[in-house]
């Protein structure tokens, strides 16, 4: 079994959070894969910034805001 860190991106609305998770890696069943603490900080991110809670969503991932550029 091994970890990696990576970035997940959450993209909700007009905003993206980056959020750090370990994914772990083994020889058996669906790897890689998150631990249910990752998992559920995705979900939350995701939800925040739904509810347009930057605050809250700020405090698991760096949030940015997505504008259009050209037509």
């Amino acid at each position: 079994m091994s970890t990696k860190n990576y970035t997940k991106i959450v993209h909700e609305g007009d905003y993206v959070a980056l959020v750090d998770v370990e994914l772990t890696y083994t020889d058996e069943g669906w790897s890689p894969y998150l631990s249910l603490e990752d998992a559920d900080r995705l979900d939350d991110v995701r939800e925040s910034l739904k509810q347009g809670d930057l605050k809250a969503a700020s405090k698991l991932g760096q949030i940015y805001r997505l504008t259009r550029v050209a037509g």
